[in-house]
């Protein structure tokens, strides 16, 4: 079944319900209505207002994967006066680039200095198939919340607040298609594409965030999504005076 926006808002104002992007924006299975999950079903955008049906709760949402003792890392640091100063998601990023976590995940060097590109809301059409359905979105709207390319490596950001069981898979996929078509149609230069997540849990004396990178086997296909690695750094670190 395709529904749109004006069927949403409908039922929101029969219901009373605030919000209603929140109806069909699902981070994670476990806010899934109970009647989806018994049907097996989650929900996909086709952009223009419009969303999808579609089977497979497993194919719509990827577990995080257990993090190795041998790649949790103890991160001291002097926290500065805006680090951790908000628990928003610009801020997760803004840590992680700050304290050189992310050069030492993705590039194994803290002093690389990737290109870095702040958050974005971009349209594209998007084909794809999600398990044997095809999905064609017109003009869909993605939120990439950051970019960094490194010699020719772009790699797309999602991050949470939040420690969660899984994610909306469409979240990094779609940007991962984004570039993948840039790439394939001769629009950039790009070698590869991967995309990282990357969880928060703020405490009391810092935060635990749990980093993950991902690609996709094949480019046309939301199921084949593959963890590259995975790694858990502990920030136990002081005010900075």
């Amino acid at each position: 079944m395709i529904f749109d926006n004006t069927l949403v808002k409908k039922f929101c104002s029969i219901y009373n319900f605030k919000n209603p992007f929140d109806v069909t924006k699902i981070n994670t299975s476990s806010q899934l209505p109970e009647i989806l999950l018994d049907n097996d079903t989650f929900i996909i955008h086709l952009g223009k207002g419009r969303h999808m049906f579609v089977k497979g709760v497993d194919t719509g949402y990827h577990k995080f994967e257990d993090i190795d003792e041998q790649e949790i890392f103890d991160w001291p640091y002097h926290r500065s006066i805006l680090n951790e100063y908000d628990t928003s998601e610009s801020n997760i990023l803004s840590v992680v680039t700050n304290q050189k976590i992310i050069h030492d995940f993705l590039y194994q060097d803290i002093i690389a200095n990737p290109m870095v590109y702040g958050s974005r809301r971009t349209k594209k059409d998007l084909i794809y198939y999600i398990n044997n359905e095809k999905i064609e979105a017109l003009s869909v709207q993605m939120e990439i919340d950051l970019t960094m390319e490194l010699g020719g490596d772009v790699t797309v950001f999602e991050a949470k607040n939040i420690f969660v069981r899984d994610f909306a898979v469409y979240q990094i996929f779609h940007p991962f298609k984004y570039y993948i078509d840039m790439k394939n149609n001769n629009h950039l230069n790009i070698d590869k594409v991967t995309c990282c997540y990357i969880i928060r849990e703020k405490k009391d004396e810092g935060s635990t965030l749990k980093l993950y990178n991902y690609t996709f086997e094949d480019e046309e296909r939301m199921s084949t999504i593959k963890l590259l690695k995975n790694a858990q750094y502990n920030l136990t670190g002081r005010q900075k005076r």
